[in-house]
């Protein structure tokens, strides 16, 4: 089948798809829910828990509706559009948990999921070794939606097909390029969260993924090379897809891919280390925000995804990095992936210094955690990655600020004598308690007296956190601001799976150890 025979049968089949309509259409006034009856669904819920002994319990009520395009060459490869819809009750029975899950929304269903998750609570009490303890949060009633332009969902799934295949026809006519595959995710999530506290909450939270990937062969050794795109996932509606810059970045990495085939093969040893924003966001997720989640520090996580260094008695002493390294944390942040207005606690979100001034300062909170800091509020960290999972400690939005002296790319390019600088996302390895790491990359160039000098291959850098952070010497200024991220990251058990972003500027880190990934040892 060619593009053009796919394309009318796609648009043809796309308007066919009979799709429940979502609930949640956020309004700047006073609350008025996309739907009353959700409201009394959740009142009878918390009544009937109140009922039947829990002295707390809350509900969330979510529809999830997912998107997935994916294409090779001149052809598609996959279509798929997922919708679940169901809710979870949490209880407190004595101070301790029970939760209880259907898909089934209906009165009789909700009250009777409310009375196992109290039946639950009270088989838990007898392996509970420590009450739980809630951080008091004011009630809220509120309604929020992430501020898209143009519902990706309304947009023909022919439009988004066409723009795929251009992508892949865009790459494949540079030189060498082999292979070109091409994807675009979407996702929505509607919210709503009562409580027995007197909140009720709606949101409905987008996000978006347009990225590729380029393979060129060299036909003489057989040997291949792959280039992914630059692109990052986005809290943010289909305004975000830039036709221009995607296809602009597909021919750039088609050209860097076969560039690297004939690139050097990197020195090994201490060297001067400028990270581009498309690869410094993924060492922030894995050196400062896993490690700065307290679940871990408390030992919470250990079976699975680990602990962290940054244990309790670090907090307010430990220094970090360098003076000029501050990294907050920020589920407020403005196109960012873990955005949303009330976390799955319903506790209203908001910023706060994880590193200040290189000082190791605070973790990243929910309710039932904060008394083990001393505070009086959680941070808003609560996550669950469906209705009928449990919410715990998930990630937010950690970013790097800006260097605060002015700084451009160029000057900070200019003003290095001797270093490598690495673009894109690539291979990484951390330990389990997020300290020793090593990281790949895209791209890696040598810099010489000022000036980008020829592509360099095989690069890894290797550090220990603390050191490799108390060796960043220099950040850009704000005009240099990246937003990157992960549209999927994992944690917990069961696993669960979250959305964050981390923005950054291009940084400097001095004499980090670089290693040569294509040497046999």
């Amino acid at each position: 089948m060619n593009r053009r025979d796919f394309i009318k049968i796609a648009a043809a089949s796309g308007a066919m798809l009979i799709v429940p309509k979502p609930f949640g259409h956020g309004q700047d006034t006073a609350p008025q829910f996309s739907d009353p009856d959700v409201k009394k669904l959740a009142d009878e819920a918390l009544n009937t828990a109140k009922m039947s002994g829990a002295s707390y319990a809350d509900i969330r009520i979510n529809r999830y509706r997912n998107q997935s395009i994916s294409t090779r060459e001149k052809r598609v490869i996959s279509i798929s559009n997922n919708e679940n819809f169901g809710f979870g009750i949490r209880v407190l029975v004595d101070s301790t948990w029970g939760f209880a899950a259907s898909s089934n929304v209906t009165k009789d269903e909700v009250a009777r999921i409310a009375k196992e998750a109290v039946l639950i609570a009270k088989a838990n009490r007898f392996l509970q070794k420590e009450p739980v303890q809630l951080a008091p949060v004011p009630p809220y009633q509120d309604v929020w939606k992430t501020p898209i332009k143009i519902n990706p969902f309304d947009i023909p799934i022919s439009e988004k097909v066409a723009l795929l295949l251009r992508i892949n026809e865009e790459a494949l006519k540079v030189k060498g390029a082999s292979f070109c595959s091409s994807f675009m995710q979407i996702a929505m999530e509607y919210k709503f969260f009562a409580s027995t506290e007197g909140s009720y909450i709606e949101q409905e939270l987008y996000r978006m993924w347009p990225a590729f990937t380029v393979t060129a062969v060299n036909k003489e050794t057989g040997k291949f090379e792959t280039h992914s795109s630059y692109n990052e996932p986005i809290g943010k509606g289909y305004e975000c897809v830039d036709e221009k810059f995607l296809l602009d970045d597909a021919r750039l990495a088609a050209e860097e891919a076969v560039m690297k085939h004939s690139a050097k093969s990197v020195e090994p040893g201490k060297r001067d280390l400028i990270l581009h924003p498309t690869n410094l966001w993924l060492t922030i997720h894995e050196s400062v925000g896993h490690p700065t989640e307290l679940d871990r520090a408390l030992g919470y996580e250990a079976n699975y995804a680990g602990t962290s260094f940054l244990t309790l008695d670090k907090l307010g002493k430990l220094k970090f990095g360098s003076d000029i390294v501050n990294l907050i944390a920020d589920k407020n942040q403005k196109d960012a992936l873990a955005t949303c207005a009330y976390d799955d606690e319903g506790v209203k979100t908001r910023e706060w210094y994880l590193i200040k001034d290189g000082m190791f300062v605070d973790y990243q909170t929910i309710r039932e955690q904060a008394h083990s800091l001393g505070h009086k509020e959680s941070h808003g960290c609560s996550y669950a990655d469906s209705w009928s999972s449990i919410p715990f400690q998930r990630m937010p939005n950690v970013s790097l600020q800006p260097g605060k002296k002015k700084l451009s790319f160029n000057d900070l390019i200019a003003d290095t004598e001797d270093a490598i600088m690495v673009k894109g996302r690539g291979s990484y390895s951390i330990d389990q308690q997020r300290y020793n790491f090593q990281f790949g990359g895209q791209t890696f160039w040598e810099i010489k007296k000022g000036k980008i000098n020829q592509m360099l291959k095989d690069v890894a850098y290797q550090a220990k956190t603390t050191e490799f952070w108390n060796s960043c010497d220099a950040i850009c200024s704000d005009e240099e601001y990246y937003l990157g991220g992960s549209f999927s990251d994992g944690k917990g058990e069961p696993g669960q799976s979250n959305s964050v972003s981390h923005g950054c500027c291009p940084a400097r880190f001095r004499q980090i150890n670089i290693l040569n990934t294509g040497r046999k040892v």
